[in-house]
Formats: structure tokens, C-alpha cells, sequence
């Protein structure tokens, strides 16, 4: 195998605000891996709360036994093997997973979603995501919406009903919400999840912090829609203790370790009757094509990194009616590649 990489930051077309920081940029390390004849595209979105580097990208991929990996790829022994490797990490093993399926696909010469068993009938709309700010900044987003369905909002400070009501005045699209943890007092926040539901607010994402199950749970018995865990959940692992917690989950390939194991999330969730919504990080067209490809084996989609961004590297997926319109063609269906991202060989 031969593998090249490339440090790029993906710069934000507005500052993103949720309950606990800003931002303006996300660190990616974008990845090339070529198998033979076959090329394959991945991508580590590093957002800074999940701990990862360039630096513990670089040493990580540094550390890896390629001749370990051969084709054909069982990516549960693949993704056991990387675990093996070190703790954590997520989104640059989520890059060699979906570099990988990739691959996968131009081999068989079929597309991931095909590989799936996704219906492409039922590809869900995707949301536009607008982080808490001023109702001015509000409108000048809400402007560059125009295109999205359904609308995803965070929320969780002392504005949260202002944001909604800026929101309102100038859409009536469905609404999704995200408190990312931001709510503290079970009794204010089930009556604020009625006034939002009075809203139009169809599903919220982690109401409390991910550490209190009882005040999460108490909620999910009393709320009128889907309640949805996010910072609760990152791996297969921790589906379990879910089960009672909430109606659904929030799958991200950079929390999962990409495509196979998202996948396994999705399954086991519908096995509980659980709901997903398969969301992104701070992504390009690669990662989040890469979601799409799952995207109609859930509920609901928030896919809409490409959109939220000004140096897509890549040219952004095809998109009708608030969807991705995906094509059939081989592994991601990823276009526009600039091969000056990947200047240099690891192995």
C-alpha cells in the first residue's frame, strides 16, 4: 500500500457556536491510500474537543503495519487491529475506514450505498446547521439555507428562545434542534422541549450532560419528540447503556471510526427501536459522501458540512431538494480531486 496524507484547515464560512465554545476552522488530515491499482479517499475531521492533532494523526498512521491490512478488507479485524494501536482516536481511524471502503467499491465497482444496502428511495433530507449567534448573523445564514428543508439549530444557553423565535420570522421549515449538554435543570428544559415542540421542532439532540442518564432519561419519558443522545454515544460499545435513555442516536462517522462501524451502530439501534439521525463534524464532500452512502438507513441526516465551509477541497456532492442525489458510481462517488493535496508518501 502506498499512503499519503495532507494537513488542511477547513475554514468556516461563519464562526460555529454551540453551548460550550466557537470556533472558525477545523483541522482535517485528508488521506489518500493506493491498493494495487486502486485509489481510495478518507478524511480525519480533528474537531478540538475530541482530542486529536496533526501531531497524533501523523504518529498514528506512522505506527501502522500496512502489510496487516489486505484486501479483501475485513474491516471488523481492520478496525479491532487499529484499535489495538492505540485508545481513542476516532477520526483518523474513521479516515483509513472509509479510505478503505472506498477502495472496496472501485474493486467490486459498485458504490458504498449499494455495498450497504442502502434504498436510495429513501434517502432522508439533509439539515442546515446554524450555531448560536446574534439574530443579525442568524438571518445572514439563514440566507445561505435557502436550498435545506429542515433546519438544525444549537441551542443551550440563556438565547435559546430568542434564536428560535429569529428563526421562525423567517421560515417555517422543520426544525432540529442540538443542546449540546447545555441544559441543567430537567424541570426548565421540559418545558422549554414543549414550547419548542409548539415551534415546530421535530427532534432534539442531547438535552443534559451525557454523564446524567436519570435527568436524560426522565426527560425521554416526558418529551413529546425524539430525544436523541450525541456526546453519549461514540462507538458500538457504548449502545448499551442507551437502551432506556433515549428515543434515538446521533451516528458520526468521526466518532464511530467510519463506515463499518456506523453501520453497526444503525443495526443494533433499530434492533433496540431506536431512532438515527446520521450527522457530521466540521467535514468536506469525502467524509460526508461517505455518511451519505448510510444515510438512507436512518431516520434522519444532518450531512451538511460542505455547505458550511469556504475551501471545500472537493467539488460538493450532487444535491436536489434538500437531498443528496447520490451516483452510481464506484466506492464514495467522490469528484473534483486535486491531487496537489497529497504531496508526500508515508509508506
Amino acid at each position: 500500500m502506498k499512503i499519503s496524507c495532507k494537513q488542511f484547515e477547513l475554514e468556516l464560512k461563519h464562526p460555529f457556536s454551540i453551548s460550550k465554545f466557537t470556533r472558525t476552522s477545523t483541522p482535517l488530515m485528508l488521506l489518500k491510500i493506493q491498493y494495487q491499482d486502486f485509489i481510495g479517499y478518507g478524511e480525519a475531521s480533528m474537531v478540538p474537543y475530541m482530542g486529536e492533532s496533526y501531531e497524533t494523526a501523523n504518529a498514528f498512521l506512522n505506527g501502522i503495519d500496512w502489510d496487516k491490512i489486505q484486501y479483501p478488507f475485513n474491516f471488523q479485524e481492520i478496525i479491532s487491529y487499529l484499535d489495538s494501536l492505540a485508545n481513542g482516536q476516532p477520526a483518523i481511524k474513521a479516515a483509513i475506514d472509509i479510505a478503505l471502503n472506498d477502495i472496496n467499491g472501485k474493486i467490486l465497482n459498485k458504490p458504498c450505498y449499494e455495498i450497504y444496502g442502502s434504498d436510495l428511495a429513501k434517502m432522508p433530507v439533509t439539515s442546515y446547521t446554524i450555531g448560536i449567534d446574534t439574530p443579525e448573523i442568524i438571518r445572514e445564514k439563514l440566507n445561505d439555507a435557502v436550498a435545506f428543508k429542515v433546519i438544525k439549530v444549537k441551542l443551550g444557553r440563556d438565547n435559546d428562545k430568542e434564536i428560535i423565535e429569529t428563526i421562525r420570522s423567517m421560515t417555517k421549515v422543520p426544525l432540529y434542534v442540538d443542546a449540546n449538554q447545555g441544559w441543567t435543570d430537567k424541570i426548565k428544559a421540559i418545558d422549554l422541549i414543549y414550547w419548542l415542540h409548539s415551534k415546530g421542532v421535530v427532534l432534539i439532540e442531547q438535552p443534559m450532560d451525557k454523564n446524567n442518564p436519570d435527568g436524560n432519561a426522565w426527560l425521554t419519558e416526558r418529551s413529546p419528540v425524539p430525544l436523541l443522545a450525541d456526546e453519549a454515544v461514540q462507538r458500538l460499545a457504548d449502545m448499551d447503556k442507551l437502551k432506556d435513555v433515549y428515543h434515538g442516536i446521533n451516528v458520526k462517522l468521526m466518532k464511530s471510526c467510519g463506515m463499518y462501524e456506523g453501520h453497526q451502530m444503525i443495526l443494533k439501534a433499530r434492533s433496540f427501536g431506536m431512532k438515527v439521525l446520521i450527522g457530521c463534524m466540521s467535514e468536506t464532500s469525502c467524509a460526508t459522501l461517505a455518511a451519505a452512502a448510510l444515510a438512507p438507513l436512518c431516520n434522519w441526516a444532518d450531512i451538511d458540512g460542505p455547505w458550511l465551509t469556504k475551501n471545500n477541497p472537493f467539488a460538493n456532492p450532487p444535491f436536489e431538494n434538500g437531498k443528496y442525489v447520490l451516483k452510481n458510481l464506484p466506492g464514495l462517488g467522490l469528484e473534483g480531486i486535486n491531487q496537489d493535496l497529497f504531496p508526500y508518501t508515508i509508506s
